[in-house]
């Protein structure tokens, strides 16, 4: 080197290593352009491009197309309600002397529940009897005398008959007074609730205890509005309870409300169940299924064999072509749906193989090969 020239100086070990990475990059280049080649030699041999020798072929899976029946049903969420719940309540004055049912005690319809004292009322009824006994004697014997003899005059024996009316009717309201100092149960059902205990103070219209009839028991639910002209009394209907390890009961629609409700939009429907066992109780959620239209003959399909397109919904189904199955695309008309099945009106016919497993992967013409067939 003279002294004219520049010194070159030595690579970092950056630049080495990057040196080196280039050096890799085009030896990889190099081969790929060489397979290139050696495939384009092939293809050049049988009279065909690359392009035209590669064939898209999708796994898919079917099932056969059949008919079969239908159900649609509204789904609803219900609340049981007893059949009747009603609070008792004392219809005379007086001070308990006597309870005669402990709550939660079975009941039969008239039994007696409680008794107030009756002293008072029952000298009363004493008192009304005699008044009530002489008037009626009077009454005879003026009638007697006026009607075969008549002896006196007709106003003695006018005021002795009304005298005898009131004296009896007044017994009546004394013995129906008395007899209300017992308070006994309007209807068979449960002694849910005892709200007086012996000594208490009680008057007309105050409630002392609450009886409720849980055999056979309402289910209650808001139907929407939309549904009016498909539900009505006798329309079939299933309803579960979670908490009862959601046997349905099958049933009927026994009540369809005649207004609509402002807020939620809805009309209420109850039913009525057998509550023999005392299982279901007032205030538990149910689970309500009311059929809105049934069909024996129908083409239906899982709805997610259905794929979304601008117009509407098509599917899939696989067909013999020239060359091998292939994906044939079918729009369709769909119907009412229920859980993950869809009523498909037209578009497929009874017997094609329809592509339930990847029909989001395929175009119409496209190679398919069925690994698997389902059930319908």
């Amino acid at each position: 080197m003279t002294d004219g020239e520049l010194k070159r100086p030595m690579p970092t070990s950056l630049e080495m290593a990057v040196m080196n990475r280039q050096w890799m990059r085009g030896g990889v280049v190099a081969l790929l352009l060489a397979s290139l080649a050696a495939c384009g030699g092939v293809a050049e041999a049988d009279g065909t491009d690359g392009a035209e020798a590669f064939v898209r072929v999708i796994n898919v899976e079917v099932q056969e197309v059949r008919r079969q029946s239908f159900v649609e049903q509204i789904h609803l969420t219900a609340v049981a309600q007893a059949n009747q719940d009603v609070r008792v309540a004392a219809e005379e004055s007086g001070v308990i002397r006597a309870i005669l049912v402990e709550k939660g005690a079975h009941v039969a319809q008239g039994q007696a529940l409680f008794r107030i004292d009756h002293a008072v009322l029952s000298a009363q009824v004493d008192q009304a009897k005699a008044a009530a006994q002489i008037a009626g004697e009077t009454w005879d014997r003026r009638r007697a005398l006026w009607e075969q003899d008549r002896v006196g005059s007709e106003i003695l024996y006018l005021e002795a008959r009304a005298v005898a009316e009131q004296t009896a009717a007044n017994l009546r309201v004394m013995e129906e007074r008395l007899a209300r100092t017992t308070i006994r149960a309007p209807f068979a059902g449960i002694l849910e609730s005892r709200e007086v205990e012996v000594g208490t103070m009680v008057s007309p219209g105050m409630n002392v205890a609450r009886i409720v009839d849980l055999d056979p028991i309402k289910v209650a639910a808001g139907m929407p509005e939309r549904y009016a002209a498909d539900v009505s009394v006798g329309s079939r209907a299933a309803v579960s309870f979670d908490v009862l390890g959601g046997e349905a009961f099958e049933t009927s629609i026994a009540y369809v409300g005649a207004t609509v409700e402002a807020l939620s939009r809805t009309f209420p429907i109850e039913v009525v169940l057998d509550n023999t066992e005392g299982m279901i109780k007032p205030q538990m959620i149910a689970n309500m299924a009311v059929i809105r239209r049934s069909m024996e003959d129908a083409i239906v399909l899982p709805q997610d064999a259905l794929v979304r397109v601008e117009g509407g919904y098509v599917v899939f189904v696989a067909a013999d072509g020239d060359f091998g199955t292939v994906a044939a695309v079918r729009p369709i008309e769909v119907g009412p749906s229920q859980r993950d099945m869809v009523v498909v009106e037209s578009g497929v016919e009874v017997g094609e193989r329809l592509i339930v497993v990847g029909q989001k992967s395929v175009a119409a013409g496209d190679r398919v090969n069925i690994v698997g067939t389902r059930a319908p």
